[in-house]
C-alpha cells in the first residue's frame, strides 16, 4: 500500500477509478452510499455493509492519505466523496477537505481563519464532525469570538455562511451539526462561570439559505454539553429532535417549530459529552467528569400526544459508565465503550450487565456496528473489533500507527478511519 498524494491521478488510474466506481455503484444498494453525520444515519453507528475486514495490515489498506491539518473529527461520506475537517493549530485555521473514495486524493479544501483561543489539550480546531446531504456539506467552526456555520456544495463552492456569537466554555467547543429534513440543527451552549451573561440556545437554520428557522433559548449552566442531537420517532406522533445536556437533562424538541415537546431536567448529574442513543422505545444517555463516567440513564418518552412526562426506565450511577464515547444499541443489547478502556454489554431494556472486559486501551471515539461486529478506535490508534453478542469475543486489534479520537465511518462497502493527521480506507474482504 502506497500513501496517497494530492496530485491528480494518471489516465490509467482514472480508468481504474471508473471501473472501481462502477463496482461500488453496483454494490451500493446493499452497503449504502452515505454516512451523513457523526456516527452515520441518525447518529446510531449502524451500517448495513458486509465483509469489512476484521484483521488487516497496512498492505490491506485501499489507501492512506495525509490531511492538510490535524484534528479529532470523524469522516462523513456522500456518493464518492469523503468530507473531513481538520485544523492548522499554529495559524488558527479550520479546514474542510473533500477526498475521493476511490484513491484518497484531496479533491479540494477550504480554509477558515479563526480567532485563536485557549482550549483543552485534547481539543482541536478540527474536532467538530460536518454533516452532509445530497446538496451540501455543512461545517461548524466555533471560537470564543465567533461561531461560523457554512454550507458548501460538493465541489467546494460556498453556498451560504452564517456567523453567531462565540462559545464561552472551559474546554473549547466540540458539538457537531446535523441535517433533519430541511433544517441544519446545532447546539450553542455556554458556561455561566465563564460568561454569566451569555445566552445559550439550540438553533435550526434553513439548509438551503442559512436563514434562522427557529432559536430555542436555553439556560446557561455550569458545564456546556458536547452532545450531538439525534431524531426519535414515536409510534404515535411526529419525529422529535433529542438533545442531552447537564443543564436541561434529556429534551425532545419539535423540529418544525423549535418548541419543547417533553423534558427530563434531572436526567444527568454531570457534564454530557456523549450523544443520545435510540434503543427501541428507550433513549439512552450518559454523563461524567474528568476521565470517568458518572451515570447511564434510560428514558422512556411519553407514549401519546397528551402526555408530556417522560419516565426513567433505569439508571446506573457508577464510574464504570462511559463519559466521552457514545454507546451503541442493537438487537436488545447495549454496548458501552469506556474512557478508561472497559467495554461492556448490557440488556438495553433493563440495564442488566452481561459482560465487561478490557481488550485494549482507552477510548474517546465511539463504536460502530458492521455485520454483527463492533469497531472502535482507541486513543492510541488501535481498531478494536469485538463480536456484537451477549458473550464476549475479541476478534482483532488493528494498529493504525497514530493516535485517534475519531469514530469510524462506513459507506460504499468500505470503512474510513481517521487518525490525528490521516484518513485510511479499508476495503471489503475478497469472497
Amino acid at each position: 500500500m502506497k500513501e496517497s498524494t494530492t496530485f491528480p491521478p494518471t489516465a490509467s488510474r482514472m480508468f481504474q477509478g471508473l471501473v472501481l466506481a462502477t463496482i461500488v455503484f453496483l454494490t451500493s444498494t446493499a452497503c449504502g452510499q452515505q454516512w451523513p453525520r457523526f456516527r452515520g444515519p441518525n447518529g446510531q453507528g449502524i451500517s448495513d455493509a458486509k465483509n469489512i475486514f476484521v484483521k488487516w495490515t497496512e498492505n490491506d489498506y485501499a489507501w492512506k492519505v495525509k490531511l492538510p491539518g490535524v484534528g479529532h473529527s470523524s469522516p462523513v461520506i456522500w456518493q464518492g466523496k469523503v468530507f473531513v475537517t481538520c485544523g492548522d493549530q499554529k495559524a488558527a485555521q479550520g479546514i474542510i477537505a473533500a477526498l475521493s473514495t476511490s484513491y484518497g486524493e484531496v479533491l479540494w479544501e477550504k480554509r477558515y481563519p479563526l480567532t485563536a483561543y485557549r482550549m483543552n489539550k485534547l481539543n482541536s480546531y478540527g474536532t467538530k464532525t460536518p454533516a452532509v446531504d445530497a446538496d451540501c456539506v455543512y461545517v461548524l467552526w466555533a471560537t470564543t469570538q465567533e461561531t461560523i456555520l457554512a454550507a458548501l456544495d460538493h465541489n467546494g463552492n460556498q453556498v451560504w455562511q452564517r456567523t453567531f456569537e462565540g462559545v464561552h466554555c472551559q474546554h473549547g467547543p466540540g458539538t457537531s451539526p446535523i441535517v433533519h429534513d430541511d433544517v441544519v440543527v446545532f447546539s450553542h451552549e455556554h458556561e455561566d462561570h465563564i460568561d454569566k451573561d451569555a445566552q445559550s440556545a439550540w438553533i435550526a437554520v434553513d439548509r438551503k439559505t442559512g436563514q434562522t428557522r427557529w432559536q430555542l433559548p436555553r439556560q446557561t449552566g455550569p458545564k456546556t454539553s458536547y452532545s450531538t442531537a439525534c431524531v426519535y420517532t414515536p409510534q404515535v406522533g411526529s419525529a422529535q429532535l433529542i438533545f442531552t445536556s447537564f443543564a436541561h437533562g434529556m429534551t425532545a424538541v419539535d423540529p418544525a417549530t423549535g418548541k419543547v415537546v417533553w423534558e427530563d431536567a434531572s436526567a444527568f448529574i454531570s457534564r454530557v459529552v456523549s450523544s443520545p442513543v435510540v434503543a427501541g422505545e428507550l433513549l439512552i444517555g450518559t454523563c461524567g467528569d474528568g476521565s470517568a463516567g458518572k451515570r447511564l440513564i434510560a428514558i422512556r418518552p411519553p407514549t401519546d400526544n397528551e402526555s408530556t412526562q417522560p419516565g426513567q426506565a433505569y439508571k446506573i450511577d457508577s464510574s464504570s459508565m462511559p463519559y466521552v464515547p457514545t454507546s451503541l444499541a442493537k438487537d436488545v443489547l447495549l454496548f458501552t465503550f469506556h474512557d478508561r478502556g472497559d467495554v461492556s454489554c448490557l440488556r438495553s431494556d433493563t440495564g442488566e450487565l452481561l459482560w465487561r472486559e478490557k481488550p485494549a486501551g482507552r477510548y474517546y471515539g465511539s463504536p460502530v456496528w458492521v455485520d454483527g461486529k463492533l469497531y472502535c478506535i482507541t486513543t492510541a490508534g488501535e481498531v478494536v473489533v469485538i463480536k456484537a453478542a451477549p458473550t464476549f469475543e475479541l476478534l482483532a486489534v488493528n494498529p493504525l500507527g497514530e493516535n485517534s479520537h475519531a469514530t469510524p465511518a462506513v459507506a460504499d462497502g468500505r470503512m474510513y478511519l481517521r487518525t490525528y493527521s490521516h484518513v485510511i480506507s479499508v476495503g471489503p474482504e475478497k469472497q
